[in-house]
């Protein structure tokens, strides 16, 4: 299993939907979409997207290319913690072509899905998108109550508004 970085994925989704002549939209979620972020040291081995398009195809397309994948039509549906309402129409177009269309999370959304795992390598990549974007505690809090409302209740959300609180305090130690 080989790193991943664009240069060598944006081909393959090329590839990809050029054989299908088929349109592909994808958001990447994770490592892949730090690298356009900025983070160019983020190592990864997966693709982690949400797919409008031929999911099944793509993922077949990925494995057979010996590229892991995590794909959803919905990546809201991978925590008990919804994703914020609009996360989709935020998604910033990081590559087009006439088929393919490759977004990333607006940064504040991608920061609220990291925080949904809170794994030490989601906190790092969520600190380097707040540092990086300037991201404001008090919209991180608003989001996150946006969120909680909008989640199904579950004992999940008062660990996540911990985890977003203890984010905020690593973004304070770190930043005085």
């Amino acid at each position: 299993m080989s790193q991943l970085n664009p240069e060598g994925i944006i081909p393959l989704l090329k590839e990809f939907t050029q054989a299908r002549k088929r349109s592909l939209q994808i958001i990447l979620i994770g490592g892949l979409a730090l690298h356009f972020y900025g983070r160019l040291d983020r190592i990864t081995v997966d693709v982690d997207a949400e797919v409008k398009g031929d999911l099944e195809g793509l993922f077949h397309f990925l494995k057979a290319h010996h590229v892991p994948a995590d794909l959803s039509e919905n990546i809201s549906g991978w925590s008990v913690i919804a994703m914020p309402s609009g996360y989709q129409e935020r998604a910033v177009t990081v590559y087009e072509d006439s088929l393919l269309v490759i977004k990333t999370l607006a940064p504040l959304d991608f920061i609220i899905a990291k925080l949904r795992r809170f794994t030490e390598e989601d906190i790092e990549d969520a600190l380097f998108v707040a540092r990086k974007y300037g991201i404001h505690s008090e919209d991180l809090r608003q989001l996150t109550e946006q969120v909680i409302k909008s989640s199904i209740q579950d004992t999940a959300l008062f660990l996540f508004r911990n985890n977003v609180q203890q984010f905020l305090d690593m973004i304070r130690e770190t930043d005085s």
